[in-house]
């Protein structure tokens, strides 16, 4: 099939942008890198009267230090984040998850900020920006916010993000001292959508002993509600403990039990993704802590 006719823009500059968006509300669709609303438009599954093109932006396309964490700038193309040394070096669960995220062709075309607008509930990068405590910048011809990501996602496909604004930079914070992360999913074939998958970050106590306590814990979750799935119950059950194996396993199974609510569809029972939720919540917590204990 083919979309239905629309108005093209291809503005050059944010303002610009920001003036379509302005002058046309709902009635707008912004193009990042195209990955998930093309195929919308093709199926006619979105059917917008104006398309405002960011590909011209220049000024959205950076990577840049910010005190220890990041600057991104939303048409950030994934495969520079994939392999840019200052992602893996201060955003290491960033540089983790980017390979498994689609194919190269995809992570060519799909960009950093053009995912969490999406806001997908399988969608990787929208999982890690809750991880992380990332914080967001929207602008729009009255001003600009920054909104914290974990106010960003409010349901299915869904964000906060007002029909006259832009998503415009993402700040990821540095990790604090003795942190450690992992991101596990399961696909059915590699590199398909997820069925199942968590993002983990945790830091320890500054005693550096087989004695060490959970300062700080963070699991979200992937394909597991209607958006992320941020695990609070077996984050608390964590903090101020020694993450003993025991104590991983009890949090995964909380995590599974009280925390998610996944569905079900041709790809998995809700049963079957509260299973692989468990077992994925249980690896990623070892793994994040054991990296936490050798920095």
């Amino acid at each position: 099939m083919k979309p239905a006719p629309f108005k093209y823009y291809a503005p050059t500059t944010v303002d610009e942008a920001l003036a379509h968006l302005a002058e046309h509300g709902w009635d707008a669709k912004v193009l990042a890198g195209g990955q998930s609303l093309i195929p919308l438009l093709n199926f006619r599954l979105a059917q917008p009267s104006v398309l405002v093109d960011l590909n011209n932006v220049s000024e959205l396309f950076y990577i840049r230090p910010d005190d220890g964490g990041l600057l991104l700038g939303a048409m950030t193309r994934q495969s520079q984040v994939e392999h840019d040394p200052l992602v893996a070096e201060q955003a290491p669960l960033v540089h983790e998850v980017m390979p498994q995220i689609a194919y190269p062709q995809i992570r060519t075309r799909g960009t950093f900020g053009g995912s969490l607008a999406h806001a997908d509930p399988s969608a990787e990068l929208v999982a890690v920006s809750l991880a992380l405590k990332a914080r967001l910048r929207l602008r729009s011809q009255a001003g600009e916010r920054w909104v914290p990501a974990d106010e960003f996602f409010v349901g299915l496909f869904t964000t906060v993000l007002e029909p006259d604004e832009l998503l415009v930079e993402v700040a990821l914070p540095p990790m604090p001292p003795r942190s450690g992360w992992s991101f596990l999913q399961i696909t059915r074939r590699h590199h398909d959508f997820c069925i199942a998958g968590v993002a983990v970050l945790v830091t320890l106590d500054d005693a550096a002993s087989a004695y060490s306590q959970c300062e700080q814990a963070k699991l979200v979750f992937l394909s597991a509600g209607d958006g992320p799935v941020n695990a609070r119950q077996a984050a608390e059950m964590l903090v101020g403990q020694v993450p003993t194996p025991e104590l991983i396993r009890a949090a995964a199974e909380t995590a599974a039990s009280a925390d998610i609510d996944p569905g079900s569809d041709i790809h998995a029972s809700a049963e079957y993704r509260r299973h692989l939720s468990k077992v994925l919540a249980r690896r990623a917590l070892t793994q994040a802590f054991e990296r936490a204990s050798n920095i």
